[in-house]
């Protein structure tokens, strides 16, 4: 890879699907739970709930890194409570980079989870509820295998979100080489030098390939389950 990709190249890439792959492991779990609530349960605060899941497809990217600031930074409402308790810190960090990401590709992630939930035939739950099955059994034989090919496109759809992450990042965790530097941070860096159009078309490429073949991927495997579900 070192005679194809420049230094930086390489060190963006290998980051931006760090960020990436810890972006969909953090909000994969959460992501199916809340579509469940969404698409399954009736509650007070339903209404809110799906407004503040979706908010982050709406709202200026810069808007949801302030708040993280707010929330997570040094001396925010938790982020000092993790600090001084714990010593943890995830502003200006990799981690906190992949917290941002996951935000920015939550609702898409739960669109294509609640979309797929929506999709799943009631009647087949209700004949295996009636045949003696719990409700886990049911969560895990029935829905789960039906949903899998929407839990699959939102966890891309996530991942690829995530390659493009740019304004809730550089506003939560600044735009750090070789620690939150990812691809759109490194484009934006050489865009700001003398003779950067160059390294910039590289980049541009390179994240335009990546996101191409995620959504492709994508694509062909969740095919691949249908075709096995016969659906």
């Amino acid at each position: 890879m070192s005679d194809l990709l420049s230094p930086l190249e390489g060190e963006a890439l290998i980051l931006s699907l760090r960020v990436a792959l810890w972006c969909v492991v953090i909000s994969l779990p959460i992501g199916i739970g809340t579509a469940w609530l969404l698409a399954r349960k009736r509650f007070p605060g339903h209404l809110l709930l799906s407004a503040v899941v979706y908010a982050p497809l709406v709202v200026p990217p810069v808007v949801v890194g302030y708040l993280l600031l707010v929330l997570l930074g040094r001396r925010g409402v938790v982020g000092a409570w993790l600090y001084e308790t714990f010593g943890i810190t995830v502003v200006f960090t990799w981690q906190g980079a992949a917290i941002a990401s996951a935000i920015m590709g939550f609702p898409l992630m739960v669109r294509a989870i609640r979309l797929s939930l929506d999709a799943v035939d009631r009647r087949l739950e209700d004949a295996a509820r009636t045949l003696g099955a719990g409700r886990w059994r049911v969560w895990l034989s029935i829905t789960l295998p039906l949903t899998a090919p929407g839990i699959l496109a939102g966890a891309v759809l996530a991942f690829a979100r995530s390659l493009g992450e740019f304004g809730a990042t550089i506003t939560f965790v600044s735009n750090i080489p070789g620690e939150t530097r990812t691809l759109p941070l490194a484009l934006y860096s050489v865009l700001q030098q003398p003779g950067g159009d160059a390294p910039a078309m590289r980049l541009a490429i390179l994240s335009l390939l990546l996101a191409i073949v995620a959504i492709a991927a994508s694509e062909l495997l969740a095919r691949r389950m249908r075709k096995q579900l016969g659906v």
